[in-house]
């Protein structure tokens, strides 16, 4: 299965641009025959989130379609952050597009405690079963919680695909826990992060792709954005890019 993780730039709270930015990383991994992409955290929106509450909408929000349509076309799973509410609440949420389905949303089950007077914790544990791979998405401090493994490991995922946020003083961090979470579990192991400057933090970019044991495969710069291509069968990088 060919998985892609985009590394990107947010502008801050600009929904409309942030949907461009995803089509040109899409239809690229669409070159690259990519079955799945996955952005940052909250990557629509730039991770924000004293303004997350006014931006927050829903998977059924018109101004996706185009993402569902390049989806439905070109046969590949996209996963993109954005805020989501409901009557009350807001959630840290990723919307997944999958080929002719209805959109899901998979909303972070483990908030990091700053996040918790803003955020309210989904309760929508998942994976993503495909022919060839069972894919667990996370994001950002999810992957710090041992249950969220857990339950990626019950049902039977072999892929892990992280969508986070990570600034440079946290990145080394964030890439040793990575790389253990793919050993420990025989679980090929992705990372999407953000270049440039989103939430007062300084993003760190170094979106990676790591084996089962835990082996770094590729990773992008610090700087720039990018994307990743890796086929989990032939275990080949297909491209591996930054602008």
């Amino acid at each position: 299965m060919r998985i892609a993780i985009a590394q990107t730039k947010a502008i801050k709270g600009n929904i409309e641009k942030n949907i461009e930015n995803h089509l040109t990383w899409i239809k690229e991994a669409v070159r690259n025959k990519a079955e799945m992409i996955v952005f940052p955290e909250l990557s629509v929106t730039g991770y924000e989130p004293e303004i997350a509450a006014s931006l927050a909408t829903n998977q059924n929000d018109i101004r996706l379609n185009e993402l569902q349509d390049l989806s439905d076309r070109n046969g590949i799973t996209i996963g993109v952050g954005l805020p989501t509410k409901d009557e009350n609440d807001t959630f840290v949420s990723m919307i997944i597009f999958q080929p002719n389905k209805e959109r899901t949303t998979y909303s972070k089950q483990y908030l990091y405690p700053p996040e918790e007077t803003i955020f309210k914790a989904g309760k929508n544990p998942l994976v993503l079963n495909f022919e060839s791979e069972v894919v667990s998405p996370a994001i950002c401090y999810e992957t710090t919680n041992k249950a969220h493994c857990e339950f990626a490991k019950q049902n039977k995922a072999t892929v892990y695909v992280a969508s986070v946020l990570s600034s440079i003083n946290g990145i080394d961090a964030e890439l040793k826990l990575l790389s253990d979470i793919a050993k420990n579990n025989n679980l090929i192991t992705f990372m999407a992060n953000y270049v440039g400057k989103s939430g007062g933090y300084e993003c760190a970019g170094k979106s990676s792709v790591w084996n089962e044991k835990g082996e770094l495969i590729w990773q992008l710069g610090d700087k720039e954005e990018g994307l990743i291509v890796y086929d989990t069968k032939s275990k080949e990088i297909i491209t591996a890019t930054n602008t």
